[in-house]
């Protein structure tokens, strides 16, 4: 698997992990960040969750095809969520656009390669 790959699943797994605590455990700050519990925010729980077991299963069963796919998928949402969301400064749209860069160069690192 590609190191590239790699590096931006293990970005999956470390954020994902306390951001999934924090939503399960309704943390002040998620709170400030996310908004109160809502069956909304539960979805969007459930997104995480899947995106962390994704991220997980694809560091032990190498498949950058399938890295990929989540990866852009995951691109695309969090390029949009500033649009959606209506501003740039909410702390989850600023790390999402951050971790959509980071992303995004991995992809243009692996398809470089190709």
């Amino acid at each position: 698997m590609p190191i590239m790959i790699v590096l931006s699943l293990v970005l999956n797994i470390a954020v994902l992990i306390p951001v999934c605590a924090g939503l399960l455990t309704n943390a002040a700050w998620v709170r400030q960040s996310y908004g109160d519990h809502t069956p909304a925010r539960s979805i969007l729980l459930s997104i995480y969750i899947s995106i962390l077991l994704a991220s997980s299963l694809l560091l032990i069963v190498s498949r950058p095809e399938a890295a990929s796919a989540l990866l852009f998928v995951q691109i695309v949402y969090k390029i949009t969520t500033p649009f959606t969301v209506r501003t740039f400064k909410n702390p989850v749209v600023i790390s999402n656009l951050l971790i959509a860069a980071f992303h995004t160069a991995t992809l243009l690192t692996v398809w470089r390669s190709f």
